[in-house]
């Protein structure tokens, strides 16, 4: 049951989000009517997001590739721009794949592949174990499996050169532009899914490095990275001994570099 606001209320709440900044000022006040169990409720989730929290932490969740996607406080907010990474690796996908997400934060690109892909083997690694918590939450109901460390280290053995699909969308934003990102990003989300070092590639080029290991042949990895790092990124995945290519989408300002490896 939601809180049912007066067209005055509602109103009101609409000039509030704006008045603080949020630029979808209508669409986060219907969503917020929409998941308010009371006035009471609605208000406090008003308060909350006027003080700057992202509006998935107030709401406790996030859509992401038309899938309800759990988000716990302090957990990274899975972007709408990953979506692109994502129907990259559904269109390489085959049924039954084994699927490794590294840096999984809430587990959300796995949770749409295995949404879209039949009978996905899914493995999920994060090294924040807030992420660890919220990704198990979200991937149990596709059995997937959720590992808690740095990058390959706490995965099965028993994957080695049998993943499909290597999938990350690993912190790749340098360290001096954490300051010029929004506070919701900055105040609110963990550090170590945002700083990707000096010039953001630094945890991207460690799982470009190790993914031969992993791949089964004719498998994929897939990273995501901005249009200024697709070159670097790129040489990286060239070094590593895959096959690269770079894929960008417009509309949503997404990058990817994908490896492929051939026998």
């Amino acid at each position: 049951m939601s809180a049912s606001p007066s067209l005055s209320s509602m109103s009101h709440i609409v000039t509030t989000l704006r008045s603080a900044g949020c630029v979808f000022a209508e669409d986060e006040a219907r969503l917020l009517v929409s998941a308010a169990p009371t006035p009471a409720d609605l208000a406090a989730m008003v308060d909350r997001r006027v003080r700057g929290l992202p509006l998935e932490h107030v709401l406790g969740w996030a859509d992401f590739c038309g899938v309800r996607i759990a988000v716990d406080p302090g957990v990274f907010v899975p972007r709408p721009r990953t979506q692109f990474l994502v129907g990259q690796a559904i269109a390489l996908a085959r049924p039954g794949a084994v699927v490794v997400d590294l840096c999984c934060g809430t587990g959300a690109m796995g949770v749409a592949l295995a949404a879209a892909v039949d009978g996905v083997e899914l493995h999920a690694v994060d090294i924040d174990p807030a992420a660890v918590r919220c990704a198990r939450r979200n991937l149990a109901a596709a059995g997937g499996h959720v590992h808690e460390g740095d990058l390959y280290a706490p995965l099965p053995a028993t994957l080695r050169g049998r993943v499909d699909l290597l999938i990350a969308s690993a912190p790749y934003v340098p360290t001096e532009a954490i300051g010029l990102l929004p506070p919701e990003a900055r105040v609110h989300e963990p550090r170590v899914a945002l700083d990707g070092g000096a010039d953001g590639l630094d945890v991207v080029r460690r799982v470009i490095a190790d993914a031969s290991r992993w791949l089964a042949p004719d498998g994929h990895l897939l990273v995501e990275t901005s249009g200024r790092q697709a070159a670097p990124t790129a040489e990286a995945v060239a070094r590593a001994g895959l096959v690269p290519r770079v894929a960008a989408c417009e509309e949503l300002d997404a990058t990817a570099v994908i490896g492929a490896r051939r026998g």
